[in-house]
């Protein structure tokens, strides 16, 4: 089915990657959980459903809200700094994070929370129309409406309008090839690096993420930056932390931009203490000394776990506090001003973004 025959009072659509079983059940190939589904039953995300002898996305062409962001907030610090995302979700999810901070829309179980339809030619339309460098699909993971992000990626780059993913990167190996295909920059979470945590505290694996970060990086001409929300006592130990940055410099290089972020007590985690802005610093410092170019902090107010230093020189080049970027010395090549040193990632002239200011939109069918 084709975009322009899709209509944004669609809230069902066919999706692909499935195939049936010798004992009647289909099975779905989008993830790694591989659900197995008799008529009428949902996969895990609860948006991919069996119905009659087919899969269909329930929630194609509807959002759980439109908002317009500063790139920062993705985070994404080298994927044009200081412009404007428009950000959208739909609702599910393909992980089961006890810790999730978007529990609300994630973990939504009630379609009608879905208020807000758009067909991707009117998502691209209204980026377009209010500024917006890029669109993201953000908030529960695209992943699980990959057929709705696919189409209004194509819809979005007919516009000149660039499409961004945050997910957790579980996903299987021929939809990851033609999701990531469609995107123009992701941010990856890497909710820890030991198979206890991912099974204990997700309900999923390592491996397919990691799986997905060196199909990113050697495979794809996609920007992408990793995040980890360190969670004290689970994922931070100095231990942990060594591993995962020596790994990250090791198969993916040291250009890779890496946000430790800190954690606040919600869903189904209330009982466990915010992260201490300490042990990002500590986290930060580590991964410095074990090479990386590119290491930042988040969700807190930390100038220096915030700025863009040159590798080469040292200079402070795009100083941020939050998301707000308030100064950024490079040049729209991405040089360094003082060395000429080229800076990894996907720059352009630098525009004053919105700052930390999310700016709620309605979006109107046509």
């Amino acid at each position: 089915m084709s975009t322009q025959e899709r209509t944004t009072t669609s809230t069902a659509a066919p999706a692909r990657w499935w195939h049936r079983l010798d004992d009647g059940r289909i099975q779905c190939d989008l993830c790694p959980r591989d659900c197995r589904l008799h008529d009428g039953q949902r996969g895990l995300c609860f948006v991919r459903q069996r119905v009659g002898d087919a899969m269909v996305l329930t929630t194609y062409g509807r959002s759980s809200g439109f908002c317009i962001d500063p790139i920062e907030k993705k985070p994404l610090n080298h994927f044009h700094p200081g412009s404007r995302v428009f950000s959208f979700g739909t609702a599910g999810c393909n992980l089961a994070c006890k810790f999730c901070q978007n529990w609300d829309i994630s973990k939504s179980r009630e379609m009608d929370r879905l208020l807000d339809a758009a067909s991707p030619r009117r998502i691209a339309e209204v980026a377009r129309d209010s500024g917006c460098l890029s669109v993201a699909f953000t908030y529960n993971d695209p992943v699980i409406f990959a057929e709705y992000a696919m189409d209004a990626a194509d819809a979005c780059h007919e516009l000149g309008i660039r499409t961004v993913a945050v997910t957790a990167g579980y996903i299987h190996a021929e939809p990851r090839r033609a999701f990531y295909a469609k995107m123009d920059a992701a941010n990856v979470d890497l909710k820890g690096f030991t198979e206890e945590f991912y099974v204990r505290q997700t309900g999923a694996h390592l491996a397919p993420v990691l799986d997905t970060l060196l199909y990113l990086r050697h495979e794809t001409d996609c920007w992408f930056e990793i995040t980890t929300l360190l969670i004290p006592g689970l994922n931070d130990s100095t231990g942990e932390l060594h591993a995962m940055t020596r790994w990250v410099g090791d198969q993916l290089g040291a250009d890779v931009p890496l946000h430790f972020t800190a954690f606040h007590p919600d869903y189904k985690m209330l009982d466990v203490m915010p992260t201490p802005p300490a042990t990002l610093s500590r986290a930060r410092s580590i991964a410095l000394e074990n090479g990386l170019h590119y290491v930042y902090t988040g969700n807190v107010h930390d100038l220096e776990g915030g700025t863009t230093f040159c590798p080469a020189c040292r200079e402070p080049l795009i100083e941020r506090d939050w998301h707000d970027v308030l100064a950024c010395q490079l040049d729209a090549r991405g040089q360094c001003p003082y060395c000429r040193a080229r800076i990894a990632g996907r720059f352009g002239p630098f525009g004053r973004g919105p700052g930390r200011r999310r700016t709620l939109v309605r979006v109107t069918a046509r």
